[in-house]
């Protein structure tokens, strides 16, 4: 189980590794919205997005024979590069099995921090979860997925309780928080944070137009999966369904979901640059996107959004920004 509690723990273990993200505004941004933005630059994070917040929470928390054997991950990129990282800060062996089609600085970026890379064919039909699975029996590894992982779980809600104690400092009692939303564990995490500290925040998912499982699941109330895997330049947070963990959390504390085209996360991720001087990948910028151009789904005069990463190609960057002459 992943409660306030556990999430109290992972902050007091990673409150000397992890970066403590501010609250950015910017009031052209503001203009944009109809409403008062306030970004949290996980980008900012290291390996630049809050994944390493979850895999420095798990990979702490295990028994020291359990670190010395090595651990295993399966990610399309982010949560890669955050056990990579969080394995080398423990000098644990590192095994993570990502799609080949993921972003070549992320494939590289997990090497450089010192992990084995599994490279998988995704398109093709293959399971990441079979493979992690089967690695791990093999090599005796501690799996540590990338969303359906209580202690992953816990190290992510650590981002609620900094806009939970923010907000307050701000005087900040009612607003939605958007969360870029894959397999749920940011957006769970957070909301258990929030429900504990910030009653009056509401959490939000926000996912790529065509992959909306959590937003249909809690339209549904049952779990959704989507029909592809592929097909949007939203790779950080394309997942097959909700988790079995994660859902019962998101189905109680959070608010609906909402869909955004791949197009809107381009011009969110120049805007981003341009005003806030960030660098988001489209994933990362999808709840901005959400922000600033599908306000009429949203309440109240202040959004709250998590920027989640900022891990993007060069190619893909320079598409964003040349939607500044577009406008």
């Amino acid at each position: 189980m992943t409660d306030i509690a556990a999430i109290r723990a992972a902050a007091s273990r990673i409150k000397d590794h992890a970066r403590r993200t501010p609250l950015l505004s910017s009031p052209f941004l503001d203009e944009i919205a109809g409403r008062r933005v306030l970004v949290k630059p996980e980008a900012l994070q290291h390996t630049g997005s809050f994944k390493y917040r979850g895999a420095f929470s798990a990979i702490s928390a295990l028994p020291a024979d359990a670190r010395a054997k090595g651990v295993l991950a399966y990610s399309s990129g982010n949560h890669a590069q955050g056990i990579a990282l969080a394995a080398q800060q423990h000098e644990t062996p590192a095994v993570v099995v990502m799609p080949a089609d993921a972003p070549a600085l992320k494939i590289a970026n997990t090497r450089a921090y010192g992990a084995e890379v599994a490279l998988y064919d995704r398109p093709g039909g293959e399971n990441r979860e079979d493979i992690g699975q089967a690695l791990a029996a093999e090599r005796d590894l501690t799996l540590i997925r990338p969303y359906d992982e209580p202690l992953v779980i816990a190290g992510q809600g650590t981002v609620g309780l900094e806009i939970a104690e923010d907000a307050n400092t701000l005087g900040i009692t009612s607003a939605d928080v958007l969360v870029c939303c894959g397999g749920g564990g940011l957006t769970s995490g957070l909301a258990l944070a929030l429900e504990a500290d910030a009653p009056g925040l509401r959490p939000r998912p926000v996912e790529p137009e065509g992959f909306d499982d959590v937003a249909r699941s809690l339209a549904s109330g049952k779990i959704e999966r989507n029909a592809q895997l592929a097909g949007s330049i939203c790779d950080a947070i394309i997942t097959p369904s909700p988790g079995e963990i994660t859902f019962p959390i998101l189905k109680r504390l959070c608010g609906p979901g909402l869909a955004v085209p791949d197009v809107d996360c381009l011009r969110a991720m120049a805007l981003a640059f341009l005003r806030l001087k960030i660098v988001l990948e489209p994933g990362g910028a999808i709840a901005l996107a959400a922000a600033l151009f599908h306000g009429d789904q949203i309440e109240g005069d202040t959004v709250i959004i998590v920027a989640s990463g900022g891990n993007v190609d060069p190619s893909v960057f320079a598409e964003a920004l040349n939607t500044l002459g577009e406008a």
